[in-house]
C-alpha cells in the first residue's frame, strides 16, 4: 500500500493525532497522516479508505501498481467487508 502512495507522489506518515477517522489528508502537500496507534490491518484499511479521496494519476503508476489499484477498485465497489489480505495479492 505504501508503494502505491509513493508512486502517486504522496508521503505517508504515521503520527500521534486525534483524527476521528484514524487518518488525515493534507491534499495540497500530498501528505497522508495515519494514526500510529492503529494496528497493521487498521493502517491498511485506512490507506484503502483514503484512495477514493485523493487524486491519483493511474498513468504514473508502474504496471504492477496499476493492476493492484484496479483490484482495489473492484474490492471497493463490492464492499463486502472481507479481509484485505485475503482478497488482495499482497
Amino acid at each position: 500500500m505504501e508503494q502505491l502512495f509513493d508512486e502517486a507522489k504522496y508521503i505517508v506518515r504515521y503520527e500521534k493525532g486525534t483524527f476521528s477517522s484514524g487518518y488525515c489528508i493534507l491534499e495540497h502537500k500530498k501528505v497522508v497522516v495515519i494514526n500510529k496507534f492503529l494496528n497493521t490491518e487498521g493502517r491498511i484499511n485506512a490507506l484503502i479508505e483514503i484512495l477514493p479521496d485523493i487524486k491519483l494519476d493511474e498513468d504514473s503508476l508502474s504496471g504492477e501498481m496499476q493492476k493492484w489499484y484496479a483490484q482495489l477498485g473492484q474490492r471497493q465497489q463490492g464492499d463486502d467487508n472481507g479481509s484485505v489480505q485475503s482478497e488482495l495479492n499482497l
